[in-house]
């Protein structure tokens, strides 16, 4: 049959033939595309885990000294539970006070450490917020003035957020020595770039109507920014910027472990020394330190954006 004749055909078929034919062709081109995705995924699934030896044999020693080649993860498992039991501290009912002060016994200056972990984690978010806020309108596709500023601006989130905060930690500590001051330009710097790709996105899909508006009003470009887009953003930059603060305490906790500051360096000597139960301390301590922040972010979100429940 002609195409000619085909659409013919199509022409003079029932409406319902019509949909049941374009139904049946849309499917097979569905179930074409799903087949060739779920091959490709596949295909780089094995050459990931290949390439991560997860197909690795290795040798272990068993209970009675001779050796065997096993597999490698449930061969390493074991050797996993035995690292976190080795941080499990023994606690007993009858002496716990006396368990727990032996547990935490460096509490004064884990404390002091902590508070200088958490004002790490918040400058740092504040210089991210302010260096991803500015560059995030002109990295938007729908507010750049033009395609250079735009590209510009990408390019300088892209390399804020492709270097590790760890290495960038490594660099100004080169720079400034040790301290908290490379910690917070460290994560400051990566924030930065992450807040303002999050903040980029939020923005290409604003309503642009107002933004018109303002424009056929005689605004300049920063006019329709402040009044136009910056309104609307505003709940979506409250919640990353306070994701963000969480994430960077966690970030500073460990950042300190180069030299910059923090419980970071805690971590490092207690591992230098294996002192395990120091270890599993120092977790509990930001444990509870981020479920303190968490709350604390999810109830002034909820203020800010008028979530909060009246009583």
């Amino acid at each position: 049959m002609t195409l000619a004749q085909t659409s013919d055909a199509r022409a003079y078929a029932p409406p319902i033939a019509v949909f049941e034919q374009d139904y049946a062709a849309l499917r097979r081109r569905a179930r074409i595309t799903w087949a060739v995705g779920s091959f490709i995924f596949l295909v780089l699934f094995a050459l990931s885990s290949w390439l991560g030896d997860f197909f690795k044999i290795t040798q272990v020693s068993l209970a009675d000294g001779s050796r065997e080649w096993r597999w490698i993860i449930p061969a390493g498992i074991p050797r996993l539970g035995e690292y976190v039991a080795k941080t499990v501290p023994d606690l007993n009912w009858a002496t716990l006070g006396a368990d727990l002060a032996d547990w935490f016994w460096r509490w004064k200056i884990w404390l002091n450490l902590l508070v200088e972990t958490v004002l790490i984690a918040f400058m740092a978010t504040v210089f991210g917020v302010v260096g991803g806020f500015l560059l995030s309108f002109p990295a938007a596709r729908n507010l750049a003035p033009n395609r250079w500023v735009l590209w510009l601006s990408r390019r300088v989130l892209e390399i804020a957020r492709t270097v590790p905060d760890l290495v960038w930690a490594l660099i100004f500590v080169f720079c400034f020595s040790v301290g908290p001051m490379a910690g917070v330009l460290a994560i400051g710097l990566h924030s930065a770039g992450s807040l303002g790709k999050l903040y980029s996105e939020v923005n290409e899909n604003i309503d642009m109507r107002p933004l018109e508006g303002v424009k056929a009003a005689g605004g300049t470009w920063f006019d329709q920014i402040r009044y136009g887009a910056v309104p609307q953003v505003l709940p979506n930059i409250i919640s990353y910027t306070l994701l963000r603060f969480e994430i960077n305490v966690r970030s500073s906790s460990i950042i300190g472990y180069v030299g910059a500051g923090g419980l970071g360096q805690e971590f490092r000597e207690a591992m230098s020394l294996q002192e395990y139960t120091d270890l599993s301390a120092l977790f509990v301590i930001i444990f509870v330190t981020v479920i303190v922040i968490d709350y604390g972010s999810e109830k002034l979100r909820h203020r800010v954006i008028g979530l909060e429940r009246t009583p």
